[in-house]
């Protein structure tokens, strides 16, 4: 071990009396293989840009560093540190050690040009139109980190597409029902004028009857679209106060109790009494009507319809009837806006498909939760909380 750094020593003092004597050439040397690499850098700098492999770029890196340092032995050997055949042994040992780095960068860059590669097919099949595509890469590097990116980026841009198709479907659907619930009452007003004009009316008062229910069938739509808006908007602000939810149920039932008369159906209410809640009476109102007012659409002539009212750990109301029930997979949708159980578009069988949008609307407005299930016995139980007072 003493023989070694005595060596060391005496080479740390070769290379030094090399220098010393000569300083010009040896400083010309430095300068110059420093111009050298940064050079050799610019041009790999170049060769990034216009590659079209990366192994070829590794591959290129690997030979520029060897012949650097062939190049440093070469000066080393003009400045007599190295005498000719120790210049020619470090040459050929840098050789020898290209051929080896070659085929050490061809089999270590495998990776790296496939990952390469799956990131610019992913980039295509993005570019095509799919969304699907993922790279695939795992890597810890800067590769894996735009490949996370990428994929992240993909997953994103599919998401965005879903909720861009739902809007367009929802816009669609939109479009199609309000439609519907305008041309009907508008070709009616349109037929009933025509007659009152052209004095063929039989019976005016019932024509001008019948056209009032119609404008009111128009501001109704207009009015729930105008509700809907402020809902979403989350611009609808209720003044909450204390209410009685059963006298609330009470009278939702007496008035829709005639239009349930003319299809045979009985309203029932079940109540245990006074029920405290904090609310808005008109909102709250407004939901038990919408909900019976749905009911009624569904159940068959003759049967019953009960509105529960119930203090189950929260104030509670539930609407219960006996009507085919929702299809399968319907109850989760049941409050999206123009949502349907019936998809047949006529006036006996149900309005624009926003009276339980508007139910949920108000209810979470103040706090509440409702939701819908089939009832084992048949029919539909719609049920909704409040906050108690």
């Amino acid at each position: 071990m003493t023989g070694t750094i005595a060596t060391s020593v005496l080479g740390a003092e070769s290379w030094i009396d090399a220098i010393t004597a000569k300083p010009f050439e040896a400083a010309v040397g430095a300068v110059g293989l420093a111009a050298v690499a940064v050079a050799a850098g610019l041009a790999l700098r170049a060769i990034t840009r216009r590659t079209r492999s990366v192994r070829h770029l590794v591959l290129a890196i690997a030979l520029t560093s060897l012949a650097i340092g062939a190049a440093a032995a070469v000066l080393l050997a003009r400045l007599m540190v190295l005498d000719g055949g120790e210049a020619r042994t470090v040459v050929g040992v840098l050789a020898t050690t290209a051929v080896f780095a070659i085929l050490l960068a061809l089999v270590a860059s495998v990776p790296l040009g496939r990952d390469a590669r799956r990131l610019e097919t992913t980039v295509r099949r993005l570019e095509s139109g799919d969304r699907t595509v993922r790279t695939g890469v795992r890597r810890a590097d800067e590769l894996g980190h735009v490949a996370r990116a990428l994929d992240e980026l993909t997953e994103r841009l599919d998401q965005l597409e879903r909720e861009r198709a739902g809007f367009e479907e929802e816009r669609r659907l939109m479009l199609s029902s309000v439609g519907h619930d305008l041309r009907t009452p508008l070709a009616a007003l349109r037929v009933a004028i025509e007659a009152m004009a052209d004095g063929v009316a039989p019976d005016p008062e019932r024509y001008l009857r019948s056209m009032s229910r119609d404008v009111e069938a128009l501001g109704s739509l207009v009015d729930d679209l105008f509700l809907v808006s402020s809902i979403e908007s989350g611009r609808l602000e209720l003044h909450r106060e204390p209410l009685d939810l059963s006298e609330l149920a009470d009278e939702a039932v007496e008035a829709l109790a005639p239009a349930a008369a003319t299809r045979r159906i009985t309203l029932r209410l079940r109540a245990p009494g006074r029920v405290t809640v904090d609310g808005n009476a008109t909102a709250i109102g407004r939901i038990i009507r919408n909900l019976i007012d749905n009911a009624i659409r569904h159940a068959p002539d003759g049967s019953t319809i009960e509105v529960a009212v119930a203090e189950d750990g929260a104030p509670t109301v539930r609407v219960l009837d006996d009507g085919p029930g929702f299809p399968a997979g319907f109850s989760a949708r049941a409050f999206e806006r123009f949502a349907r159980a019936d998809v047949s578009r006529t006036r006996a069988t149900g309005g624009a498909g926003l009276g339980l949008a508007i139910a949920r609307g108000l209810v979470e407005a103040q706090g509440g939760r409702i939701w819908a299930e089939n009832r084992p016995s048949g029919g539909v139980r719609v049920s909704f909380t409040l906050p108690a007072a």
